[in-house]
């Protein structure tokens, strides 16, 4: 991922949790606070009711595409944290990056083009 660093500390997560906007969508749930940096940084959960780890790894893997293909449409700035959702599973990709760009824009992320 070209403008993006990984989101890790868990004070962080908490912090957005608390403070920070969401959109909620069948698929993903997105969070997002203005970071004060010249990048964004992405954080990525998957809860143990999805699954086992295999299921879990392959949610965040479909995830982290569907970040890195659209990365380039979204502000800079951002700290973002991706929850996954069951239906990010087995559900279409393309119906994934559709709820991720819609959640995107409800949360006011994406460039003016």
């Amino acid at each position: 991922m070209e403008f993006t660093t990984a989101l890790k500390l868990n004070h962080v997560f908490r912090r957005l949790y608390a403070k920070g906007d969401s959109a909620v969508g069948s698929f993903v749930v997105v969070y997002c606070r203005r970071n004060g940096l010249s990048e964004n940084r992405l954080g990525i959960t998957t809860g143990t009711k999805l699954g086992h780890a295999v299921q879990r790894n392959r949610a965040r893997r479909r995830l982290r595409e569907t970040y890195r293909l659209n990365e380039h449409r979204l502000k800079q700035g951002y700290d973002i944290v991706l929850v996954a959702r069951s239906r990010s599973i087995t559900g279409d990709f393309e119906e994934l990056q559709r709820s991720f760009l819609h959640q995107c824009k409800k949360l006011r992320l994406l460039r003016e083009e």
